[in-house]
């Protein structure tokens, strides 16, 4: 009888095999093809290459079920047109693969007291947009930098009127849409409130519209986060140094059981969990002097969302925000018109005089520089009112166009005001910098290369009340605080009249601020678990208030 072969075991012919083979096939003729390009061709292939190696790793190290898609997620309309780390680079510029795939150690690991700042790169900024322009109110200055939103009008509230550009309508309209017009309503029609054992009323410029607002996000808000992305610029939250802002939230805000839903046609805020430190990371050649590569992977990024789903089309980005800690997040967004002038972006940089950030719209994110991630509370606090011998403290490094004139008036000039490029070693072998601040009256918060500066909140922690110096800076959290309960603001042009000012405070005021800045304390606090009322809850409530805000009333 003739022999018949056996038939091929059914093991081999299951689905993660076939997969598997149809991977290594792709990326050999991507590799192929890539290799075969002539010279000419930019260099942004060492991206798509690594992103196609990286992928098909992934692929093969994914259980069968999960390669082929959640089943709890949306199903994209058409296949994406763009994988958002094709960057399509300008010429010159070759990222190295293996930087992007494993990220180095953060500089910010190796902080001392007296160099609290991460050292920057040159200055890459670019003139801004001119279409961005008109969106941009008077700038701001001592005493009037605080804005006051529309559904803020008939209470007693400091300030003009600023009001947010008005959005284009959506596409169509969705139940979210009815809640947010049900939201402004009611905040535009806050009951008064008095004696709020939780609410410091003189800390805000409206407690009562803050309480409604946030009483309204407690109960309403749903929050889409999208899942597109890999790490480690996207999921990936750094949590210790000056960029801790952003990665706190997206850690906080990728665990949250409250607001966070898998319905996306539930959201009325949808949220991008990128990290900017991480573009800059990642992404930026040392020496290249540029940061193209940074706004071309955002671009494409964007693009591949839109494509994919329809929720970014429905309010061209409206109802998205991310939130971004590092000084170059602003700019990343300059190729992307709609993520620039719609989306709400949520940025420690907050400099009007850009063209990037939109007041009214945009959020003023606080920077807070964070020692150990472990324990994000450890050192809060200072000394009495009472005991706080220094007049006025800054030790820090002298970029940017305040600094170096804050030293050459004041350094090493007065006893009462101890301001120092670095803390000399004499010095700090009695008194670091933390004591300095928990030992001052008011800490001296000048502006670096941007606007903001970690030592404002550093300053509410060390409970030292912050004297901040940076012209057309919008003031983190500045549609709920009135930051003149608990802090000085100085025109840049000032400074060589920074101790009488100081001194021309009444003693009376200043125990009054110093007093407030222990209560504004809460509301600036990381906890491993949020509370109510604290740092996460406040950053959301800002992006929550601004998308009301866009809402337009018939």
């Amino acid at each position: 009888m003739p022999h018949r072969p056996s038939p091929l075991p059914c093991k081999l012919l299951t689905r993660r095999r076939v997969v598997t083979a149809c991977a290594a096939v792709a990326v050999l003729a991507a590799a192929a093809l890539l290799l075969s390009a002539p010279a000419t061709e930019d260099h942004s292939h060492s991206y798509l290459v690594g992103s196609l190696l990286d992928r098909a790793s992934n692929e093969l190290d994914k259980p069968a079920e999960g390669r082929f898609g959640d089943v709890s997620s949306p199903s994209p309309a058409e296949p994406p047109l763009h994988s958002p780390l094709e960057t399509n680079l300008p010429s010159g510029i070759t990222p190295a693969p293996s930087k992007f795939l494993v990220p180095a150690p953060s500089p910010a690991d190796n902080f001392d007291d007296g160099a609290m700042e991460e050292p920057e790169h040159p200055d890459l900024k670019e003139n801004p947009h001119v279409e961005s322009a008109p969106f941009l109110p008077e700038p701001i200055s001592t005493g009037s930098h605080i804005r006051s939103s529309d559904i803020n009008q008939g209470h007693d509230m400091s300030g003009p009127a600023v009001l947010p550009p008005r959005p284009e309508a959506p596409l169509w309209s969705t139940a979210a849409d009815e809640e947010l017009i049900y939201a402004k309503k009611e905040i535009t029609n806050a009951p008064l409130v008095s004696n709020d054992p939780d609410l410091y009323a003189p800390l805000f410029r409206n407690v009562s519209v803050f309480r409604r607002s946030y009483e309204l996000m407690e109960k309403l808000l749903k929050v889409f986060i999208y899942h597109d992305g890999s790490k480690p610029i996207f999921h990936s939250p750094e949590l210790k140094g000056i960029y801790a802002s952003e990665g706190w939230f997206m850690k906080l805000m990728e665990g949250n059981q409250n607001f966070v839903v898998r319905d996306p046609n539930r959201a009325h805020l949808f949220y991008l969990p990128y990290s900017s430190r991480q573009l800059e990371h990642n992404l930026y050649v040392p020496g290249s002097n540029t940061i193209e590569p940074l706004s071309i992977f955002i671009k494409n990024y964007i693009n591949l969302i839109s494509a994919k789903l329809p929720y970014w089309n429905r309010t061209k980005g409206a109802d998205h925000f991310f939130v971004a800690c590092h000084d170059w997040g602003p700019y990343t967004t300059k190729l992307h018109d709609e993520l620039r002038k719609n989306t709400i972006k949520a940025l420690c940089n907050a400099d009007l005089s850009e063209g990037f950030f939109i007041r009214g719209r945009d959020v003023s994110l606080p920077e807070t520089f964070l020692r150990s991630p472990r324990r994000p509370l450890r050192g809060i606090g200072g000394k009495p009112a009472a005991q706080r011998s220094i007049l006025a403290f800054y030790a820090g490094q002298m970029h940017g166009r305040v600094r170096p004139v804050l030293l050459q008036y004041w350094g090493g000039r007065d006893a009462d005001m101890r301001i120092y490029s670095r803390l000399p070693h004499r010095i700090t072998r009695r008194m670091n910098y933390v004591q300095h601040m928990k030992s001052s009256k008011y800490c001296i918060c000048p502006m670096g290369y941007e606007v903001n500066s970690p030592r404002i909140v550093e300053a509410i922690y060390y409970e030292c009340v912050p004297v901040i110096i940076a012209d057309n800076f919008v003031l983190p959290f500045d549609d709920a605080l009135n930051w003149s309960a608990f802090s000085v603001v100085i025109l840049e042009k000032d400074v060589p009249k920074l101790k009488e000012i100081l001194l021309e405070i009444p003693e009376k005021h200043y125990m009054a601020m110093q007093s407030n800045v222990k209560k504004v304390q809460k509301h600036f606090l990381w906890h491993p678990n949020p509370i109510k009322y604290d740092i996460f809850h406040m950053i959301l409530h800002s992006v929550w208030f601004s998308r009301v805000n866009q809402i337009q009333i018939e």
